[in-house]
């Protein structure tokens, strides 16, 4: 009877310890949480993203703009109309292109005492004409030394032909001769009179007068 007793404890106290040793070895050993003290796991590596790259503001007008044309330059013809219209815009106020001194206002004097003695000096028709060649200008005046006669020969004025000139200042109605000279005067306002006088040889203006009729009479001391 007492080995049966001592046979059923030894049977539960042997079951109890497989089951406590089973216990113990059912499943692996979880892993631990975190990562071991020191070793730092890999980031991942992330492209930076470029910043967005801001159009400059003429881009797109530039891009969408088309090119520039050159503005169409002015023929010849164009620019002797213009020159015309500006030399008979000065002859209104008794002045050539250039010329600062003007008929019917100025004396000879004033002409001397800014450029100097003339070249040449010589009586003609109804007065006296100073020349300075290198102003290409003349000037005619009276024994009261007031200028009623203003001439230029400039470079530009000698390109020009009848053509050009009726062109923009249309078809003189006094046309007169001198020898083989033609001159074709215009009305400049009511006080001058603007000549164009063309030699025969060369068809071109030799030179350009703005006169002052009144005062080309004026000699005052006869």
């Amino acid at each position: 009877m007492m080995k049966l007793q001592y046979s059923a404890i030894a049977a539960i106290a042997l079951s109890a310890a497989l089951a406590v040793l089973a216990g113990c070895n059912d499943g692996s050993t979880a892993a631990p949480s975190t990562a071991p003290s020191g070793a730092t796991a890999p980031a991942a590596s992330v492209p930076a993203a470029s910043p967005p790259v801001a159009a400059s503001p003429g881009a797109s007008a530039a891009a969408s703009s088309k090119p520039a044309t050159a503005a169409p330059t002015a023929s010849p013809a164009t620019d002797k109309k213009q020159l015309l219209h500006e030399v008979l815009e000065l002859a209104k106020q008794g002045k050539a292109p250039g010329v600062e001194f003007a008929a019917h206002t100025s004396l000879i004097e004033d002409v001397e005492k800014a450029w100097g003695e003339p070249d040449n000096k010589d009586s003609a028709g109804q007065g006296i004409y100073s020349t300075y060649s290198k102003k290409n200008t003349v000037f005619g005046f009276n024994k009261g030394s007031k200028i009623f006669d203003v001439r230029s020969s400039a470079p530009n004025l000698q390109e020009l032909k009848l053509a050009d000139i009726e062109a923009a200042l249309g078809k003189s109605e006094d046309i007169r001769k001198n020898g083989d000279d033609t001159i074709y005067v215009y009305p400049a306002g009511k006080d001058f009179e603007l000549k164009f006088i063309i030699p025969a040889a060369t068809g071109k203006v030799s030179h350009i007068s703005v006169f002052s009729p009144q005062d080309s009479k004026n000699n005052m001391a006869g």
